[in-house]
């Protein structure tokens, strides 16, 4: 992986700029635990070899993705009063803790408890990175450019603990991927004691100013959170009702990591062309809700088609399709939010955003298992684009508002 921003594109006498020792560290430990990140994609198969009920099942996979939006507020929220290192260093030791307990209880409770400390430390480097992305690079294209480094680099190493899980799930053992998970996840937070500041985002007159509540009051992050939520659960199809459609299928793990596959190849493929496009864009000033929109459609159409397939082609080409949706999903949302966000809360807003990914991957199932049941295939696919059209509806307000008021607010900060 590069540690500059891509060069392509720049205008004439602009000079790539190094990446800070912090940001190439976090940068590698988040992708390395989401590489070895096997909780999320294969625990549904985890606790179905427990041959626990589908009830238990379904509860303990909420707890997961409940845990998982309450974790992203914490940490981001942490990462500005007490320091990225702190923060994200205590997160991983949980994490190390939490994956073997996971792996080794056969007891109900104990699983239970496995499952919410894993739910709430799996996207904890998420709003670390965010915010020491934001604090390092104060221009638009050079932000853009490394955001979309980054989710080119997450989604490689999240298609590579599919693709690997999956050829691993069976010959290993799910206890043995969920050690695996934790012994990353404690090098990463052992790297992070000896590499990272311990000083905080904030100055020293903001660390009493930063609130959840205050931040919830900024209608722009209010649009942008409703936004985001309904874009991302289009896309959390990949991740989450994707498995169930694909076992629905009569498709074992084995197959979901194919779609895994195809999805990492789009993504190699796709990344570097927009990157360069999507740093050109941002080089322009102004908020990208308009990209905003167009992923939310671009999601909703690829990931609504995969709710009608039933090979591992017809499920792998979507996955494909989604890709450039997803890509500028993540880009063009960092991109405003980075916008919006107050001095000294960088790791509270991207916190708060964060919950949205974890709230689509808790909506995502719940809603393909509605339609599935009460209409089949047929309208999970049309809840699906749904899902896109309004994600791309709400950007609308969404632009109005970021232009009439495009500074970070300051009040009740």
């Amino acid at each position: 992986m590069t540690t500059t921003i891509a060069p392509t594109g720049h205008p004439a006498g602009h000079h790539p700029r190094p990446w800070p020792a912090e940001i190439r560290t976090l940068m590698a430990g988040t992708c390395a635990v989401r590489a070895a990140g096997f909780c999320y994609p294969f625990l549904p198969y985890h606790l179905e070899a427990l041959q626990l009920s589908t009830q238990t099942v379904g509860r303990l996979l909420a707890t997961f993705g409940a845990e998982w939006l309450a974790g992203s507020l914490l940490w981001g929220w942490l990462a500005d009063r007490i320091g990225r290192r702190a923060a994200l260093a205590g997160a991983m030791a949980l994490a190390a803790l939490a994956l073997p307990l996971l792996a080794q209880a056969q007891a109900t409770t104990a699983v239970a408890a496995g499952a919410f400390v894993a739910g709430v430390t799996y996207d904890a480097p998420r709003p670390v990175l965010s915010a020491a992305i934001a604090e390092h690079f104060g221009d638009d294209r050079s932000r853009a450019s490394l955001n979309a480094t980054r989710n080119f680099a997450i989604n490689v190493a999240a298609a590579a603990a599919g693709t690997s899980g999956g050829l691993l799930a069976d010959r290993a053992g799910m206890p043995a991927l969920l050690w695996a998970n934790a012994a990353a996840c404690a090098i990463f937070g052992t790297l992070v004691c000896f590499t990272l500041s311990d000083r905080t985002t904030a100055q020293p007159d903001q660390l009493t100013r930063p609130r959840p509540a205050a931040a919830l009051k900024d209608a722009r992050l209010g649009l942008l959170l409703l936004a985001s939520l309904a874009t991302l659960t289009a896309a959390a199809s990949l991740f989450s009702s994707l498995r169930m459609l694909m076992s629905r299928a009569g498709l074992s793990a084995a197959d979901y990591g194919w779609t895994q596959t195809a999805n990492a190849v789009a993504v190699l493929l796709l990344s570097p062309l927009l990157n360069r496009w999507l740093s050109q864009r941002a080089h322009r000033g102004k908020p990208m809700t308009g990209l905003l929109a167009a992923s939310a459609l671009i999601l909703g159409t690829s990931m609504g088609a995969a709710a009608l397939a039933t090979t591992v082609i017809g499920f792998s080409l979507p996955a494909a399709l989604a890709v450039p949706g997803e890509i500028i999903a993540f880009v063009a949302a960092g991109d405003i939010l980075t916008r919006i966000s107050p001095p000294g809360a960088y790791g509270l807003y991207a916190g708060i955003w964060g919950t949205t990914l974890a709230g689509a991957v808790v909506i995502a199932p719940v809603l393909a298992s509605w339609s599935l049941t009460h209409g089949g295939p047929y309208l999970a696919a049309a809840t699906t684009l749904a899902a896109g059209v309004l994600g791309a509806t709400l950007c609308w307000p969404l632009a109005a508002i970021t232009r009439r008021t495009p500074g970070p607010p300051h009040k009740d900060f």
